[in-house]
């Protein structure tokens, strides 16, 4: 499997590139719809937080900081997860015609979660200047928090995009599904405290990731460094399993794409 992933790391570029290029070609404003979507949303909550949803309380910094810090890191899970579940179903002239590693699919369609991120790194740094928000110096450990997830998301992904070849309805689903997601995960609002929330809050499998980034980013002290562990080691393990599902299932979905 790692032989055939490295063997394939050109042809996933190639895949990266043309999804990028084809997601933003004849478009007036280019990759500026990569933060479009970020900067209402971070602004309509801001909005609602000084009226109706004033009982959101405190943050350690400004609100449109933390907001958008946290969507960055939902919107490299929920976007990556959505692409790669679907990348079977848009790539399947590809599959049926071609002879080649069908992970790279998977790989390249969550390359492109990980540029939109990189695009909100560089907003993140703006707003952090303009509210003159000084990070931690722990802040360089933030990358490899995310590392964990990334891994969960892709292990998701393999998952998703072999489902969604066979029924349909999953691809259909998991856009819902994120968008009421992101609603019980600290995006908007500080981890809960009190039960029942803080219990969906630990079971959430992003919401340890996005605290312990904030953590890094303001405090300099992780909050939850157990609850951060348990996750890190299952995305890693379900990154595993997965993978090897995929790599043994796909000649089978294949025929069925």
């Amino acid at each position: 499997m790692m032989r055939e992933f490295l063997g394939s790391r050109e042809l996933m570029w190639r895949l990266f590139v043309r999804d990028l290029s084809a997601r933003y070609r004849q478009s007036a404003f280019g990759y500026l719809w990569a933060v479009v979507p970020a900067i209402i949303t971070v602004a309509t909550f801001t909005w609602l937080k000084k009226g109706i949803l004033t009982g959101i309380g405190d943050t350690e910094i400004a609100y449109p900081a933390y907001v958008l810090s946290g969507l960055a890191i939902w919107k490299l899970f929920s976007v990556g997860l959505t692409k790669a579940a679907g990348c079977l179903i848009a790539s399947r002239n590809l599959i049926t015609k071609v002879n080649f590693s069908r992970e790279t699919l998977v790989f390249a369609a969550f390359g492109d979660s990980l540029f939109n991120f990189l695009i909100h790194f560089v907003l993140i740094v703006l707003v952090f200047a303009w509210y003159r928000i000084v990070p931690s110096w722990t802040v360089v450990f933030v990358p490899v928090v995310l590392v964990p997830l990334c891994l969960m998301t892709i292990g998701m992904g393999f998952i998703l995009s072999l489902a969604n070849s066979i029924v349909r309805d999953v691809g259909s689903s998991l856009s819902l599904l994120m968008t009421f997601g992101m609603f019980l995960t600290p995006v908007i609002y500080p981890p809960p405290t009190r039960y029942p929330m803080v219990l969906i809050n630990y079971l959430n499998p992003v919401s340890p990731f996005i605290t312990a980034a904030r953590d890094l980013t303001i405090s300099g002290t992780l909050s939850q460094p157990w609850t951060l562990l348990g996750m890190s080691i299952f995305g890693i393990i379900l990154f595993v399993l997965a993978w090897r599902v995929f790599y043994v299932a796909m000649p089978r979905v294949a025929e069925r794409v």
